[in-house]
């Protein structure tokens, strides 16, 4: 298909486009599947082979799938060099309703099923598979200068408190917990996916937030981690699934199963995400 834009001659090494509303991500993707071969043998993403034409991996992924995803693509595309995995991350939410919409993308990984599910009802998901789990933790700045001590502090108007908004799985997620624990929070935000309320926490906005508990870690030693009573039994299920509109299907097919596989289980392991 033609470019939507001039292509981009260069790239920088493990880009990705941090997308967290719907029209950027869009056009973001819609630019650069428009530079990939879309005639490309499918074979190059299976066999790596110098003397077939490159091809593109479109991936739209989880915010906070954001640094186990860049290890994965690295290692895949080294593994697959006539492959170029294009990541962008977001909101799952507000992810599928651009593939709904006709986004170009290969393959779609989700922080929870009902955003897959949506993708799935178009007819757009093909056979989605779980492929880790996640759960919730309390997020305070470095040092913990509220004081903070559980998620009933989450429920003090004195406090800044950061959560994800509830139409997005962390949010949603967020919510049954406090209902479960029969906290009724008083957030002071609500971001559009976890890795914008875990900057607002890393950059001392507010005193408290709720994350995965893979997000702690990801920050550094800007954030520290809480772990909240409870949080075990709100678990996030993460499904990934090719997409029926792929450029290169083999190549998307390729990406999941190495996602699903033995490599993919070890570095989700690594980031703190737990087995499907």
């Amino acid at each position: 298909m033609p470019p939507a834009t001039a292509p981009t001659a260069t790239r920088t090494p493990r880009r990705h486009l941090a997308v967290a509303a719907g029209i950027l991500a869009f056009a973001t993707a819609s630019a650069l599947t428009g530079c990939a071969s879309t005639g490309a043998s499918s074979a190059a993403s299976s066999t790596g082979r110098a003397d077939v034409a490159p091809t593109t991996v479109t991936v739209f992924a989880a915010a906070s799938l954001t640094e186990a995803f860049d290890t994965l693509a690295a290692q895949f595309e080294a593994e697959h060099p006539n492959v170029d995995v294009v990541l962008s991350y977001g909101g799952s939410a507000a992810l599928a309703q651009q593939v709904v919409e006709g986004a170009p993308v290969d393959v779609f990984a989700s922080a929870a099923e009902p955003p897959m599910q949506a993708v799935a009802d178009a007819g757009l998901a093909v056979d989605p598979v779980v492929f880790a789990t996640n759960t919730l933790e309390l997020a305070v700045p470095a040092g913990n200068p509220a004081g903070i001590t559980g998620l009933d502090d989450l429920a003090n108007p004195d406090l800044r408190i950061a959560l994800c908004d509830p139409s997005v799985p962390c949010g949603a997620a967020s919510a049954e917990l406090l209902a479960r624990q029969g906290v009724g929070a008083a957030p002071d935000t609500l971001e559009s996916d976890v890795k914008a309320v875990l900057t607002k926490v890393s950059l001392g906005e507010v005193d408290a937030a709720l994350v995965y508990r893979t997000d702690v870690p990801a920050a550094g030693g800007e954030v520290e981690g809480i772990e909240v009573p409870g949080a075990a039994s709100v678990v996030n299920r993460y499904p990934i699934a090719a997409l029926s509109e792929a450029d290169d299907a083999a190549a998307a097919d390729d990406f999941v199963a190495f996602v699903t596989g033995p490599t993919g289980r070890e570095v989700l392991a690594d980031a703190g995400f737990g087995a499907p």
